[in-house]
């Protein structure tokens, strides 16, 4: 590892000398030009981080990647719904005759267990969890904002989607539980 005295000397040489090329780069690939400032700083305070774990072969591709997925990101997260802001389904507007009102109910314990289900991950496997299903990040980006691996990443959310699998089948009501049993591992009729 790097004493402060080397990350930081690292950092006024070679990153801060790109400040201008960098807020270009930034003012050209943002809408909302009063984050600007708040962009640069994030991408800053990532690219010292990581360099903390080993410095660059090459700084500027370093920290213009790190730009780059920085708005990528930001721009995923303002295209995705959150869970948490449909979670109430009472509040969205609906047709009335979209739904039943037993599918609706169905629909409203159904995202209730998935969220309850959610909750009881541990911890880790929850917060890759959301951050992939929920946020839509991609498993790279998962990896290096927890600073794990990407087979960490993989096998956490295998081990996520196998919990929340059998997390909604062991709670299933006992008519949907039924069915599913029933058909699992069994061939259809006809086939």
């Amino acid at each position: 590892m790097f004493s402060d005295d080397e990350l930081n000397g690292w950092f006024r040489r070679e990153v801060l000398s790109l400040e201008p090329s960098l807020t270009a780069f930034l003012r050209g690939h943002c809408s909302q030009k009063d984050e600007i400032a708040d962009l640069r700083q994030e991408v800053y305070e990532k690219a010292l981080r990581g360099a903390g774990r080993g410095l660059p072969d090459r700084t500027a591709p370093y920290v213009f990647a790190i730009a780059r997925n920085l708005l990528i990101t930001r721009a995923r997260r303002a295209r995705i719904v959150r869970i948490d802001s449909v979670a109430d389904i009472e509040r969205l507007p609906m047709h009335p005759d979209w739904l039943t009102p037993e599918r609706y109910l169905s629909a409203k314990q159904e995202l209730a267990r998935a969220r309850e289900c959610l909750e009881g991950l541990p911890t880790r496997c929850r917060e890759v969890m959301r951050l992939r299903r929920v946020q839509g990040m991609k498993i790279r980006e998962i990896a290096d904002h927890l600073g794990i691996g990407i087979d960490a990443v993989e096998q956490q959310i295998t081990r996520g989607i196998r919990l929340l699998a059998n997390h909604m089948l062991e709670t299933a009501a006992p008519s949907d539980a039924e069915g599913a049993s029933a058909s699992v591992g069994k061939p259809r009729e006809g086939s």
